[in-house]
C-alpha cells in the first residue's frame, strides 16, 4: 500500500487496456533478452499477482513468486520481529537469492524504466566479468514530481567514472528554478547529476554481501520499527568494501513513476503517448 498514493499502485491500472507500469517494465524485459521474472511481493497480495501476470507471462519467460516476510534472513536472536513496515529494497532483493542463480536486474514495480535501461543492462551482462555491477542512471531534473517530494540516490563517479557513492536523499523538491535537498539543511542539488531510480544489474555474488550486511543492519536498528535499508546503502558499502565495481550505465533516458495519486493522470496520459508513437501496442499481451 502506498501511504501517499492511497492503494497499491504496483497493480494499480494505467495503459489503456488497464496495464500496469510493471506490465511494461516486464515487456521491455523481455524483448531485451531477460528470460525470467522473479515478484518480490507480499503475502497478502501474492494470489492477486499471480492471478494478473501469470496468464500474460505463460511460455514467456520462467516465473517465481518470492514472499517478503518480515522474519525472513532476520537472525532467530531478534525474533519475533516486532515491526509492521518492510525491511527495505535490499531486503526485497535479498529474498530472491532463493530462485536466482544468473546475474539479474532489480527494479520498482511502480517505476516506468523505458527499453533502453532494460537493453543497457542486458548488453552490460553480455561481457561483464564477475563482481562488476551497474546502476542505470537518470537525470535528476527528469525525475521529480510536481506534487510533492521524492526520494533518491544520487551518484558521484570515481577517477575512472564508476560508482564512487551513493547518498539517499529523502526529501528533494523543486523551489522554483532550483532542486533542494530538504533533509540535509535546504542543500541546492545539480539539476544534471546522476541519479539512482532503483534500477541495478548485479551478479548473483552480490547475495552473499547483501545477506551479511543485511544481518548488520539488523543488529543496528531492530529497536527502529520505521528503519529501512535502501539498495543504495548496500552499493555504497560493496563499493567501499572494495569488494566489487559498478557502470554507471546512460541507459536512462525515460522515467516516470507514481508517488502521489494526483501523478496517475499524468503518467496514464504519458503512456497513451507513447502508445499513440507506435512504441508500444495498444494491447501488450
Amino acid at each position: 500500500m502506498g501511504s501517499r498514493y492511497g492503494g497499491i499502485k504496483q497493480i494499480d491500472g494505467f495503459g489503456p487496456n488497464g496495464e500496469t507500469i510493471m506490465d511494461y517494465s516486464l515487456y521491455d524485459a523481455l524483448r531485451s533478452g531477460f528470460s525470467q521474472v522473479v515478484f518480490i511481493v507480499r503475502d497478502e497480495i501474492k494470489e492477486t499477482v499471480q492471478e494478473m501476470f501469470l496468464p500474460k507471462l505463460k511460455g514467456k519467460a520462467e516465473v517465481h513468486f518470492v514472499v517478503q516476510s518480515l522474519d525472513k534472513f532476520v537472525p532467530a536472536r531478534f525474533q519475533p520481529v516486532d515491526r509492521k513496515k518492510p525491511w527495505g529494497t535490499t531486503h526485497a532483493m535479498l529474498c530472491g537469492k532463493e530462485v536466482i542463480t544468473g546475474p539479474f536486474a532489480v527494479i520498482n514495480a511502480d517505476d516506468f524504466y523505458g527499453r533502453e535501461a532494460f537493453q543497457s543492462l542486458a548488453d552490460f551482462f553480455s561481457t561483464a566479468p564477475s563482481h562488476h555491477h551497474a546502476m542505470v542512471g537518470y537525470t535528476l531534473k527528469n525525475v521529480l514530481s510536481d506534487h510533492g517530494s521524492v526520494s533518491r540516490g544520487i551518484a558521484t563517479r570515481d577517477a575512472e567514472g564508476y560508482l564512487k557513492s551513493m547518498k539517499e536523499h529523502t526529501v528533494i523538491v523543486r523551489e522554483g528554478d532550483k532542486i533542494i535537498s530538504k533533509n540535509e539543511g535546504n542543500l541546492e542539488l545539480d539539476a544534471q547529476v546522476a541519479v539512482s531510480m532503483n534500477c541495478w544489474g548485479f551478479q548473483p555474488e552480490a547475495f552473499d554481501l547483501t545477506e551479511k550486511l543485511f544481518v548488520e543492519f539488523v543488529e543496528k536498528n531492530h529497536q527502529n520499527p520505521a528503519s529501512e535499508f535502501y539498495i543504495a546503502l548496500m552499493v555504497s558499502e560493496l563499493i567501499n568494501r572494495g569488494l566489487g565495481k559498478v557502470h554507471i550505465l546512460p541507459g536512462g533516458k525515460t522515467w516516470f513513476g507514481v508517488t502521489y495519486k494526483e501523478d496517475k493522470v499524468e503518467v496514464s496520459q504519458k503512456i497513451r503517448d507513447l502508445v499513440n508513437q507506435g512504441v508500444y501496442p495498444a494491447k501488450l499481451w
